[in-house]
C-alpha cells in the first residue's frame, strides 16, 4: 500500500474488522476479514469491488450494524470520536442519523408513498427533538436549495411519486444531511439513474461534501464515477483489501492484478459485430413496429389509456440484428419493451413479427409466438421465484414449449447451463443462495429455453458490478453468434450498448429522436438530446465531472 500519511486525528478509523455469518451447520464464516483503513474529515474514501466483496457490510458495520444472521466478530471502529462497539442499542440509535447518515441506492424504496416529502425529511431531527418542527422546515428548504432541487419552497409538499428518481436521491440526501452528521455513507446512490441524472446528482453530492466538509464513504463498483468522487480507493476482493490508495494513483497505476481487471472491464470497448446490413436484401425484418402508442391506467370509451407515454413509433429489426434503446428515465424504453412482449397491449399502431401482425395482448397470442419472444427482467431478484429450484425454474419452459420429460429434460438442463457458462450444481440451488451475475445468467438461460428468435433485454447489466457486466455482455454477444438470436437490449448505460448492439435507437419523451449505426456513434451529430447523453457519459480519469461542467456552462 503506497498511502499518504496524516497527521490529523482521523474521522473515521477502523482495524481489524472481521464480520461472519454462520453456515448451515453452525460454523462463522468471514465476510470480510482484517480490514483497515482510515478517512480524514473532509475525505471521501471509495469502497469498490464486485457484488459479495463486502462493500456494504463494511459500511453497514461503521454504523454498529450487522444484517441478519451475521455479526461484527473482531476489531476497532471509531467514527467521529466514537468507539461503535462500545455503544448499547439505545446509543446506537442516537448514534445513527447525529453522528453518521446512510443515504441507500433506492430511493424510491425508502420513501414511504404515504407521507409527503418534507414531513419524512424532517422525521429525523423531529423525532430526536433536536430542532422543532418550524425550524427543521427552514433547514429542509435550504438543503433543498443547497441539493439544486427545482422549487425548493414548495417540493417537500409534494408525495414520492410525484418527483423524478434523480430529485427523488437527491431529497434522501437531505434527509441524511438534515441531522448535520460528521460522517455520510453512500451506498450505490446513482447505479438506477439515466446517465444525465446521474451527472447532475453526482455534482449535488460533490458539492454538499466540500462546501459542508463532510467525510464521506462511498460504496460503489463504477469506476468512472468513483474517479470523479473519491480521494481515496479501497478495492474489495472476497472480504479482503486487494488494493488500498490514493485515486490517482490507483487509477494511473494500479498494482493489484484484480484493479487492472476492474479497469479493463470500465474501459470495456465495442465488440465486432456478426451481423451486416447486407443481409437485409434477401429478408423481411424479423420484428417490425409501426405507429405505435401506449400507456398505462385505465382506458376511456375512446380505447386510450389515461396516461400516453409512446407515440409515433416507427422500428425494424432484422434477423441477428441487435438493437440497443437508449435514453433518460421516462422516455419510454421499458414501455416499448412491454408494448412488443404483449405485456402491455398497445392502444395505436401494429407489430408484425416475421411477417405476420401479431396482437398486442400477450394472453390473445397462440405458445408458438410467445415462445419466440422472451423477456430477460432488469431485476433477476423480483424475476426469479424464490421459493423454486433453479432446475424448476429452467423446467418449466422446456416441459411449456417442447414437451420434455425425463432424460431428454436432464440433458437439454444441462446444456442450457453450459450455454450461460454455470456449473451444473445450481440446478439444486434457489435463486437466493446465488450471486448477482449467477441469477441474471439463469434469467437468460429461462429465456434461451423457449429457443427463441428475439429476446428483450431490459436493463440486465444494471444492478450488476463492472466484472460481471462485462461477463454478461460477452455472453449475450457470444449467444448471438452462436444462436442467431436477434436483441432489443434497453440501457441506460451507453458503454454497454456500445458492446452488445449494431444500432442505437435513441428515446426522448415516449418518441424516437434519432436511430444510428453504432461506428457512427462517435461522429457528430445535428441531435442535441443524443450529444447530451453522450457527454454525460463518465470517463475513467480524474477532473472529468469538472470539464463536463465547464462545457454545459459555455453552451
Amino acid at each position: 500500500m503506497n498511502v499518504m500519511p496524516h497527521t490529523a486525528m482521523p474521522v473515521i478509523s477502523v482495524e481489524k474488522l472481521r464480520v461472519t455469518a454462520q453456515s448451515d451447520q453452525g460454523d462463522p464464516i468471514n465476510l470480510v476479514s482484517d480490514i483497515r483503513f482510515t478517512v480524514q474529515k473532509g475525505e471521501v474514501l471509495a469502497l469498490i469491488g464486485e457484488s459479495g466483496s463486502g462493500k456494504t457490510t463494511i459500511a453497514m458495520a461503521l454504523m454498529g450494524y450487522a444484517r441478519h444472521g451475521c455479526r461484527i466478530a473482531e476489531g476497532n471502529i471509531h467514527v467521529a470520536g466514537v468507539d461503535v462497539n462500545s455503544l448499547s442499542p439505545q446509543q446506537l440509535r442516537a448514534f445513527r442519523g447525529n453522528k453518521v447518515a446512510y443515504i441507500a441506492q433506492s430511493a424510491a424504496a425508502s420513501f414511504n408513498p404515504g407521507m409527503k416529502i418534507i414531513d419524512q425529511v424532517i422525521e429525523p431531527v423531529v423525532i430526536h427533538g433536536t430542532l422543532t418542527r418550524k425550524a427543521a422546515k427552514a433547514r429542509a428548504v435550504a438543503l433543498f436549495r443547497e441539493l439544486a432541487l427545482p422549487n425548493p419552497d414548495t417540493i417537500g409538499d409534494r408525495w414520492p411519486h410525484q418527483v423524478s428518481g434523480g430529485q427523488l436521491q437527491r431529497l434522501m440526501t437531505a434527509m441524511a444531511l438534515i441531522g448535520d452528521p460528521d460522517v455520510v455513507i453512500l451506498d450505490e446512490p446513482t447505479t438506477a439513474l439515466d446517465v444525465t441524472t446521474q451527472v447532475e446528482v453526482l455534482k449535488a453530492f460533490r458539492r454538499v461534501v466540500a462546501q459542508r466538509g463532510v467525510t464521506a464513504i462511498y460504496v460503489s463498483h463504477d469506476l468512472a464515477v468513483v474517479a470523479q468522487m473519491a480521494d481515496r480507493i479501497l478495492v474489495l476482493l472476497r472480504g479482503q483489501i486487494a488494493e488500498y490508495g490514493t485515486t490517482e494513483r490507483l487509477i494511473g497505476a494500479p498494482q493489484a492484478d484484480y484493479t487492472r481487471q476492474l479497469m479493463n472491464a470500465a474501459q470495456q470497448q465495442a465488440r465486432p459485430s456478426p451481423w451486416r446490413a447486407a443481409t437485409r436484401a434477401a429478408q423481411q425484418p424479423l420484428l417490425e413496429v409501426r405507429d405505435l402508442a401506449a400507456g398505462y391506467g385505465p382506458r376511456g370509451k375512446d380505447g386510450q389509456p389515461k396516461t400516453r407515454i409512446l407515440e409515433d413509433i416507427h422500428l425494424q429489426l432484422w434477423r441477428g440484428q441487435a438493437i440497443g434503446i437508449i435514453g433518460e428515465s421516462g422516455s419510454g424504453k421499458t414501455t416499448l419493451a412491454h408494448a412488443i412482449a404483449g405485456l402491455n397491449a398497445p392502444c395505436n399502431g401494429h407489430i408484425l413479427f416475421n411477417g405476420h401482425y401479431i396482437a398486442g395482448d400477450m394472453h390473445k397470442r397462440p405458445d408458438n409466438e410467445l415462445r419466440r419472444i422472451q423477456y430477460v427482467f432488469q431485476m433477476a431478484d423480483t424475476a426469479l421465484n424464490p421459493a423454486h429450484s433453479v432446475e424448476r425454474i429452467l423446467s418449466r419452459p422446456l416441459m411449456l414449449f417442447h414437451g420434455l420429460r425425463g432424460q431428454a429434460l436432464t440433458q437439454r438442463l444441462h446444456q442450457l447451463l453450459d450455454l450461460v457458462k454455470l456449473p451444473r450444481s445450481v440446478l439444486w440451488r434457489r435463486p437466493w443462495a446465488l450471486s448477482g451475475g449467477q441469477k441474471q445468467r439463469v434469467s437468460l438461460a429461462r429465456a434461451l429455453a423457449a429457443e427463441p428468435d428475439l429476446i428483450l433485454c431490459d436493463e440486465v447489466t444494471s444492478a450488476l458490478d463492472t466484472v460481471v457486466a462485462a461477463a454478461v455482455l460477452d455472453l449475450i454477444g457470444e449467444l448471438r453468434r452462436e444462436l442467431g438470436l436477434s436483441v432489443l437490449f434497453i440501457s441506460h448505460d451507453m458503454h454497454a450498448v456500445r458492446a452488445v448492439c449494431d444500432q442505437i435507437v435513441v428515446m426522448k419523451s415516449g418518441r424516437i429522436v434519432t436511430q444510428l449505426a453504432r461506428e457512427d456513434y462517435d461522429k457528430p451529430t445535428s441531435e442535441l438530446y443524443f450529444e447530451r447523453l453522450k457527454r454525460a457519459v463518465p470517463e475513467l480519469r480524474q477532473g472529468w465531472l469538472d470539464e463536463h461542467e465547464e462545457i454545459l456552462r459555455a453552451e
